[in-house]
């Protein structure tokens, strides 16, 4: 039994030695098949700008709200026509509907949009996003003008202090003139309203106050002219310099005189025209300057600019400004008839340091583009 278990085990042992000794069988190779890669779109890109200046994409020229905007739009298509004859450029000209909505737009298209603003909108949408000076306004050879606060002829006020409590109208919270630079200076003053109200533009606050609705407001003011004893008109404030605000309003003797012109363009006193604010009403108010009169103007501020996007191709930009400076150089009277919203007779090549007086005044009334009213 014993050599029966012994045999048997030596074949199972056997058998395992063979099996472990023979090659396994090769496998079939099975074919593996790749997926092709799924297709793909292209990117996306955007079709290229026509170019500016074309008629599928005219320059935007901006105006500030100050005066009427029917006049403004239509001395805007002027002046459209003149740079369009001297570039080949076509334009687009609006009014925003305030001095800050102007800033906007210039910053949001800064490519594409010029604007004319005033010193205080120029200085902070240079800061807020780099908006350029390229020219300033003239009047009647003066590169400066000012402010002026407008009390009914009638009333007890006699200095700024007077006007501590009481009601004052402004343009807009964003004018140089109206706003800005007398805020700095009812500040000095020590004054302090007792009611604001936003009129909306120069034109406006002549109105109210010539009406009685508020006890003063503020807008632009420009010295008076002066016709001489050869006939020709100066501006007083090129015969008198800066010392002519010691002097603002038109000499008392003549102000009964006032009228309006036959031919309605102008306010004159005996031999003096006026340039201010208050001639703006003439039309429904020929009597403004026996009315209204002149408390207290500011000091000088620089005159309102030319300015471009902060991206505004430099070679266009320096075809439209030739061609402006040639428009007042060549056709003075059309020129002066384009901007007679604005009172520009003239225009200069400016620059950004020019400006800084309206930043000191901006740094110390505490104004910026947030907390305008």
């Amino acid at each position: 039994m014993k050599k029966l278990f012994a045999l048997v085990s030596l074949l199972v042992a056997v058998v395992m030695l063979f099996a472990a000794c023979t090659p396994a069988p090769t496998p079939t190779p099975v074919a593996v098949t790749e997926e092709p890669p799924a297709p793909t779109e292209p990117p996306a890109t955007e079709p290229p700008l026509p170019e500016l200046g074309s008629l599928e994409r005219p320059i935007k020229i901006l105006f500030v709200p100050s005066v009427d905007n029917a006049a403004i739009v239509t001395g805007g298509e002027m002046l459209h026509q003149a740079l369009h004859e001297a570039t080949g450029y076509y334009f687009t000209v609006s009014v925003p509907t305030s001095y800050a909505a102007t800033i906007e737009e210039m910053c949001a298209s800064p490519d594409d949009t010029m604007g004319f603003i005033p010193g205080l909108g120029y200085a902070l949408a240079n800061q807020l996003c780099g908006v350029d000076v390229g020219a300033k306004a003239v009047r009647y050879g003066l590169e400066w003008y000012a402010a002026q606060f407008l009390v009914l002829r009638d009333s007890p006020y006699q200095t700024l202090a007077d006007l501590n409590g009481k009601k004052w109208a402004y343009p807009d919270g964003a004018s140089t003139s109206g706003y800005m630079y007398p805020l700095y200076m009812l500040q000095q003053a020590g004054v302090t309203p007792s009611e604001t109200v936003e009129a909306g533009s120069h034109d406006a606050v002549v109105r109210a106050v010539y009406n009685g609705e508020v006890d003063f407001g503020t807008t632009f003011w420009s010295p008076a002219n002066v016709t001489q004893g050869d006939g020709s008109v100066v501006s007083l404030g090129v015969t008198l310099g800066v010392d002519s605000l010691n002097e603002p309003d038109i000499p008392a003797d003549l102000v009964e005189s006032c009228a309006v012109s036959d031919d309605g363009k102008k306010v004159t006193c005996g031999t003096y025209e006026v340039r201010d604010a208050r001639r703006n009403i003439r039309s429904e108010a020929p009597d403004v300057i026996q009315k209204v009169r002149i408390l207290a103007v500011t000091t000088a501020i620089p005159n309102d600019t030319l300015s471009f996007g902060p991206e505004f191709p430099a070679d266009v930009r320096q075809a439209i400004l030739d061609a402006l400076f040639a428009f007042a150089t060549n056709d003075p009277e059309g020129f002066a008839e384009a901007f007679k919203s604005y009172s520009w007779t003239n225009v200069l090549p400016a620059t950004d340091a020019e400006y800084d007086p309206i930043r000191f005044a901006i740094q110390a009334a505490g104004v910026s583009l947030e907390n305008l009213p």
